[in-house]
């Protein structure tokens, strides 16, 4: 069972674009998988390198990033995110980066 939502949060996650990212609630939301952020986060974790999940746009919900400041994955995070031009100030992303799918994309791209 966690196996084929694993599947169906890779596949939202990998629907955010570059510059633009979502908290855990939001892929849990959009994934069809309301209330489990911290499967979100789990399932990041075992995200297989060959599918290319871009893990560093997903974020908590107060907009930080999503590792303990000063962590190596915290400025892996980082350095993605700034290469894909989104703006952290004070450990935390713009508003103006938060990705909103419109109703195109909801309705042809998320499969959930």
């Amino acid at each position: 069972m966690a196996k084929h939502h694993y599947q169906r949060i890779w596949q939202t996650v990998k629907q955010i674009p570059a510059g633009k990212v979502a908290s855990y609630g939001q892929i849990a939301d959009l994934a069809g998988l309301p209330g489990r952020a911290r499967l979100v986060g789990k399932a990041l974790g075992y995200a297989p390198a060959e599918l290319a999940v871009p893990w560093y746009r997903v974020l908590r919900s107060d907009r930080s990033l999503a590792f303990p400041q000063g962590s190596a994955t915290a400025e892996e995070q980082r350095q993605h995110l700034l290469a894909e031009g989104v703006l952290i100030k004070q450990n935390r992303v713009n508003k103006k980066d938060i990705w909103q799918p419109e109703l195109a994309e909801l309705l042809f791209n998320l499969q959930y």
